[in-house]
């Protein structure tokens, strides 16, 4: 499996009918090299049910499928790994469900909690959110200082996330960085063709901002 965190597409089903296995293919033809199922409100059954859609699609290219906040559920649909927010549970104790091959994600705002979840056996942060982002809007801002500071504080790749698109992408620059996280900038678009244009010129921005 491929370890980049360059282009990190965020599924989310509200923004396109597309079938998941369609959205994610886009994605990753686009340059996409880590997806992460992102579902909220259905089932564990469902939720399951569609991390095997997207596996099928994930594994043809080698590219890792994160789940989100759900531990089961990446245990039992197979997937690479597990996101974890501050309140979805403890990196350590997903490390002996999941596995020590397991690629586990969490989110940190600050730097004791980039620490922290690092010590924990974190493989990567997911910081922002740096700007203001449609699929959470009540989300605080990250400063370009305090991400500057969360990058420099572990020796783990940092994504950044929230509200980032093509237009403000390049103000991450010099932040440290290893890569972008995207959710509506790629997946907004309602055709396939869509989604591999917007992932081909995110993917292009983010090489440019963490080179």
């Amino acid at each position: 499996m491929k370890n980049s965190f360059t282009l990190y597409a965020i599924t989310d089903s509200s923004y396109t009918r597309l079938p998941l296995s369609a959205q994610t293919e886009a994605a990753i033809s686009g340059g996409a090299d880590i997806i992460q199922l992102r579902e909220k409100n259905i089932s564990e059954e469902e939720y399951v049910k569609k991390a095997e859609e997207v596996l099928a699609v994930t594994r043809k290219y080698g590219v890792p499928l994160i789940i989100n906040d759900n531990v089961n559920v990446a245990l039992r649909s197979g997937a690479e790994g597990v996101h974890l927010g501050q309140t979805d549970g403890d990196p350590a104790s997903a490390r002996k469900i999941l596995g020590a091959n397991a690629i586990i994600g969490v989110t940190a705002k600050t730097v004791s909690q980039a620490k922290a979840a690092e010590a924990a056996g974190a493989d990567y942060l997911g910081s922002g959110a740096m700007f203001v982002s449609p699929t959470k809007p009540g989300a605080k801002a990250l400063s370009m200082s305090e991400l500057r500071e969360i990058c420099s504080s572990v020796s783990i790749p940092v994504c950044a996330i929230g509200g980032i698109n093509e237009e403000n992408a390049t103000s991450l620059r010099g932040s440290g960085i290893s890569g972008i996280a995207v959710v509506s900038a790629v997946f907004g678009s309602e055709t396939t063709e869509g989604i591999a244009a917007a992932a081909k010129r995110l993917r292009a921005a983010a090489e440019d901002i963490i080179k």
